[in-house]
């Protein structure tokens, strides 16, 4: 019998879909959870949800809630984080500061402004897990759920050699809509998927051994489908692969999407998470308003529902009895996918069975593919940097490497935009100990000046003798 650590198990949509998810798991019967947060109201409310689950339901489980995150690990065998640091307040100066500097942000919780200072935040708050963990459950796996994923997996990977996965819902739903799209059932598509998180690529998809791309791609030039995705049908008639996150999320990941006026109108018009400006923010926050005058688990059914597309549960089992499992998840790169380096955040796919996890190597990704991921992954990797090191200057550089903010402002507008986020936010990044990057300041040159003589370039030197020479 298993003993499961949920922390930040006060999120009460996503908190519940996994216990619901544990409890109807056979192999998990007489399993022990252990809710941990930092408001004990809003976990008691799980709680109690939860214990109604397990009367009505006539399961075998046994769940508490407690506020000492230590004690929820102690002696866990699996730890599931699916927590947020600096909550709505910190989300509406990831969204509002960048949008006062012209950055448009669809989500901005894993790229962009956004997703460097959440990452930012997360990452100390991740590594103190692990060091926890080392402690007082060392052969625990550490199912994570928190965002940004790919920059707090780097962090975890050079912090510890804990076992970890990353997971996220992409290829699930993704595949129901390729399924609709070429007619088909979900369950009868064989694919490979690889990348990053929320930027992995479907490198195949068949049925019967026959290519489905063909299909596909005939009808995303479509009005009737092209309107739904436009952001990500655009990528795959230019790129020939369809990817794993709505149209909004992947147009925060790239340059060409939301950099002006002219490129939000074409691709990024349609509602909520089409391209919708803000949309992550403006729904969590009302989400949050919503749940802070009414308790709407009072409300909810606690009949066992079938469990969902989430993996968690589901690589417990196959940790628990040996039946293998496969998922697409985010491990640290270790040749995995051989032109992204080393290092860096791979979604990939993974058998687990009683042994643990076992990624797959897919060897090289299509080149434009990979450039795109690797533009991404450098902007995670200094993010990591960045938080380990207290290093303000680090999280400059992220920012002026990232997609959709280098294409819309100045280095000079950069770094006042990340020093104002500094200051919003000084107090959810203690690790930094004041720091924030230093101004620099424009610098004015008056009418009629001369640069100082300086030694031309040999070629320049040789370009304008010949010029010379012509003019005699």
């Amino acid at each position: 019998m298993a003993k499961i650590a949920v922390l930040g198990a006060g999120s009460i949509t996503f908190g519940t879909t996994l216990l619901n998810d544990m409890l109807g798991t056979e192999s998990l019967k007489g399993s022990t959870y252990a809710l941990m947060g930092p408001t004990l109201s809003k976990l008691q409310r799980v709680e109690n949800f939860t214990k109604k689950l397990i009367e009505k339901n006539n399961l075998s489980a046994n769940v508490y809630s407690t506020t000492d995150r230590r004690e929820a690990l102690k002696d866990a065998d699996y730890v599931i984080a699916i927590l947020q640091i600096g909550g709505m307040d910190s989300y509406k100066t990831d969204y509002k500061i960048p949008m006062k500097y012209g950055v448009d942000q669809c989500i901005g919780q894993c790229v962009g402004v956004g997703g460097v200072f959440r990452g930012i935040r997360t990452i100390p708050v991740m590594v103190d897990i692990l060091h926890d963990m080392e402690e007082l459950c060392p052969n625990a796996l550490l199912l994570n759920y928190v965002n940004p994923m790919a920059s707090i997996c780097i962090a975890m990977g050079r912090s510890s050699a804990i076992s970890f996965v990353g997971l996220c819902h992409g290829i699930q739903t993704t595949l129901d809509l390729i399924a609709s799209y070429n007619g088909v059932k979900k369950e009868e598509i064989d694919f490979l998927a690889a990348g990053i998180n929320h930027m992995a690529w479907y490198l195949k998809l068949e049925k019967d051994g026959k290519d489905l791309y063909p299909l596909f791609k005939e009808n995303i030039e479509k009005p009737e489908y092209y309107i739904n995705d436009k952001v990500r049908c655009e990528v795959t008639r230019h790129f020939g692969y369809f990817m794993t996150e709505s149209s909004g999320h992947l147009s925060e990941y790239l340059p060409w999407f939301r950099k002006n006026k002219k490129a939000l109108d074409t691709y990024c018009d349609q509602p909520l998470f089409g391209g919708e400006s803000g949309i992550g923010y403006k729904f969590h926050s009302g989400v949050a308003k919503k749940f802070e005058k009414t308790d709407y688990l009072s409300y909810e059914s606690t009949d066992l529902k079938p469990r969902s597309a989430e993996y968690c549960s589901h690589i417990i089992e196959a940790k628990e009895t040996g039946k293998v499992f496969k998922l697409n998840g985010n491990v640290i790169n270790k040749q995995y996918i051989t032109n992204l380096p080393d290092g860096c955040c791979v979604e990939v796919p993974i058998f687990v069975d009683k042994m643990g996890l076992h990624p797959v190597s897919v060897g090289d990704l299509p080149t434009p593919l990979a450039a795109m991921n690797q533009s991404n992954v450098t902007v995670q990797m200094l993010v990591a940097e960045a938080s380990l090191a207290g290093d303000p200057e680090l999280v400059v550089a992220a920012i002026a490497m990232d997609p959709l903010t280098s294409a819309v402002l100045t280095l000079k507008e950069i770094r006042d935009l990340t020093i104002e986020m500094f200051e919003a936010q000084e107090k959810f990044l203690p690790h930094f100990k004041g720091k924030k990057p230093k101004k620099i300041y424009d610098i004015s040159i008056p009418d009629g000046t001369e640069g100082v003589p300086v030694p031309l370039d040999p070629a320049l030197a040789v370009a304008n003798r010949l010029v010379s020479l012509a003019d005699k």
